[in-house]
């Protein structure tokens, strides 16, 4: 699989505090890992829109990563809200996250994120446009 990277989401990671740096860096991680397992998936593009670290698949949906100062022991994955991706992971995982209605997961600095389940909703989102025919997206 491809990355194409932006030198600008760096400095998006650079300017949050570090320890909040530190827990997106994990989730980007997981975004990277989950893309290079998907079949098919030949190029990943790591951009910034809407001030955000954004993730971009030929057959997937935008997947940003994003920390607000006015809430500085959060941070968040989102999602297209009109996508149904969040009202699906609900189904699936229940309460196992804490979501923002049909667009985000929310995490806190004292969160244990759960790697197994969180890469399975990066995973339907990255394939979304081939999947989203399936019922609860094939999961």
């Amino acid at each position: 699989m491809e990355l194409v990277k932006d030198p600008k989401v760096e400095e998006i990671f650079n300017s949050y505090p570090i320890e909040i740096k530190d827990k997106l860096k994990v989730l980007r991680k997981l975004i990277l890992d989950s893309a290079a397992e998907t079949d098919g998936l030949k190029k990943l593009i790591e951009t910034v829109k809407w001030g955000e670290a954004s993730y971009l698949t030929k057959n997937g949906s935008t997947i940003r990563l994003g920390w607000k100062s006015s809430i500085p022991d959060r941070y968040s994955i989102y999602f297209i809200c009109t996508t149904g991706l969040v009202d699906t992971f609900k189904m699936v995982h229940g309460d196992l996250f804490e979501y923002e209605g049909n667009r985000a997961i929310h995490f806190t600095l004292s969160d244990e994120v759960p790697t197994g389940p969180l890469k399975a909703c990066i995973g339907m989102a990255l394939n979304y446009h081939k999947i989203k025919h399936l019922p609860l997206l094939g999961a």
